[in-house]
């Protein structure tokens, strides 16, 4: 069976931008041929603005999610491999997904991702962040 991890990506995309909010994504700029720019690449992680108005050329299919955006004033063509976004959400509140890594990761990549394994209690929105390391959850969102 295939990932449902490029379905839900786009599927909440389209609903974030259908609620008028601002689609980010969270990359794991490490995962092999993920081409972002790296100044502002921070602890192996970029957040990259996917907003129509900040963004050309978006294309997103089962592999891939690409497009063309600015950096400090300088054009950069951009190439996310699905299995390297971390969560999609919006901006203004937070809402969205965050994904499990995907079981063909690295091993070397995912002994990086891993935490210490506290526990701490859920975070304030009642899921996982990706560097918690907690499973994330769905929740009713009204």
């Amino acid at each position: 069976m295939t990932s449902s991890r490029p379905y839900m990506l786009r599927a909440l995309y389209e609903w974030i931008l259908d609620n008028e909010a601002t689609p980010h994504i969270l990359v794991n700029a490490q995962w092999p041929n993920t081409e972002v720019p790296q100044a502002y690449v921070n602890d192996g992680q970029i957040v990259l603005n996917l907003s129509p108005s900040a963004i050309r050329n978006l294309f997103m299919d089962n592999q891939w999610v690409t497009f063309d955006g600015r950096f400090g004033g300088q054009a950069h063509n951009l190439r996310v491999p699905v299995e390297a976004v971390m969560a999609i959400y919006a901006r203004e509140n937070g809402q969205g997904m965050v994904f499990d890594l995907e079981p063909s990761m690295p091993e070397e990549l995912a002994d990086a991702e891993s935490v210490d394994g506290t526990d701490d209690g859920p975070d304030d929105d009642g899921g996982g962040s990706p560097a918690s390391g907690k499973k994330p959850r769905l929740r009713v969102v009204k």
